[in-house]
């Protein structure tokens, strides 16, 4: 497979439809991916924004990449290894490689960037106890 060279890209969210779980216990939580080859001309990294309602749910889970939420809209508690961290506009978490986190009950709406170091959105391999479990 030959790898395509990267190019300055320009993404604008309105264009963009609302992706999610195929699997309503990983989470109602719906986003937007931005940046991810081979979907766009890129490598190295790969963004999104994500939407939560009140009501909505994100189970705990973890990846062994490094993320990071930066809080865009509304207000809500992250669960990053047992502790809660507040997300709110201008806030960023960061979230090590490993670490269990989700947003178990959104109360209000919430809206967050977020990132991680890798070339596409597949090479992020999610963890969700609640399926290994069933494994």
């Amino acid at each position: 497979m030959t790898k395509t060279a990267s190019q300055p890209t320009r993404i604008d969210t309105g264009t963009l439809q609302d992706e999610r779980w195929t699997d309503d216990a990983r989470g109602t939580i719906r986003f937007r991916t931005l940046i991810s080859a081979p979907e766009t001309p890129t490598d190295s990294l790969v963004c999104g924004v994500a939407m939560m309602s009140a009501g909505e749910t994100f189970a705990l889970h973890s990846h062994a990449h490094a993320e990071v939420y930066f809080g865009l809209e509304g207000e809500g508690d992250v669960m990053i290894d047992g502790r809660v961290h507040r997300l709110a506009p201008g806030v960023a978490l960061f979230i090590p490689g490993g670490a269990i986190h989700g947003i178990p009950l959104a109360a209000s709406p919430l809206r967050w960037f977020y990132t991680f170091a890798v070339d596409s959105f597949s090479d992020i391999r999610y963890r969700f106890p609640h399926e290994e479990e069933k494994a």
